[in-house]
C-alpha cells in the first residue's frame, strides 16, 4: 500500500450557506455530491472535490479531531489579500525560509478552521505584509464580523 496524495478535507458546520459562500469567495465552487441522506456540499477546485462540507444542526461537543489547518496552493496573492481586507477578514502573511521562499497566507473560516493559502515565491506581496496579523486570541478581525 502506498498513499498517492491528499484527496479531500471534510469539515462539519452548522452554517452551511455561510461556509459555502466563504469558500466560493476563494474560488471553490459547488459541484456534484452523492445523495448521502444528510445535507452538505462538495466544493471543487477545477474538477476535483477537495473540500467536503457536512451540515449538522449543532456542532459536536466536544469537538472531534486534531486538524490544525487546511492548506491550498493558490495564485494571486495581492488580489487575495485585497479581497480579505475588503471583507474584513483578519489574516497574516509569512515568507518561508530559504530555499523555498514561498508566500503563506493564513486566516480563519466561518467555523473556526484555520486556512493556509500557498503562493509562488515570485508573486508580489502587499507592502505592509509584515504588519498584518490575526487577532491573537480569536483570529477575528478587530473590525467585527466579516461578511462572506
Amino acid at each position: 500500500m502506498q498513499i498517492q496524495g491528499m484527496d479531500h478535507f471534510t469539515i462539519v458546520t452548522d452554517r452551511l450557506a455561510e461556509t459555502v459562500a466563504f469558500y466560493a469567495m476563494l474560488g471553490l465552487h459547488v459541484g456534484a455530491r452523492p445523495a448521502f441522506g444528510a445535507p452538505g456540499a462538495w466544493l471543487y477546485a477545477s474538477d476535483r472535490p477537495i473540500l467536503h462540507v457536512l451540515e449538522v444542526s449543532s456542532m459536536p461537543e466536544p469537538r472531534r479531531g486534531a486538524l490544525d489547518h487546511m492548506a491550498y496552493g493558490a495564485q494571486g496573492l495581492l488580489a487575495t489579500t485585497q479581497l480579505l481586507q475588503e471583507r474584513g477578514i483578519a489574516h497574516r502573511i509569512i515568507r518561508t525560509p530559504v530555499p523555498f521562499r514561498m508566500w503563506q497566507l493564513f486566516f480563519v473560516d466561518p467555523n473556526g478552521v484555520d486556512v493556509e493559502l500557498d503562493f509562488d515565491p515570485e508573486e508580489r506581496a502587499p507592502e505592509d505584509w509584515r504588519t498584518r496579523a490575526l487577532h491573537p486570541q480569536t483570529g477575528a478581525s478587530s473590525a467585527g464580523t466579516a461578511r462572506w
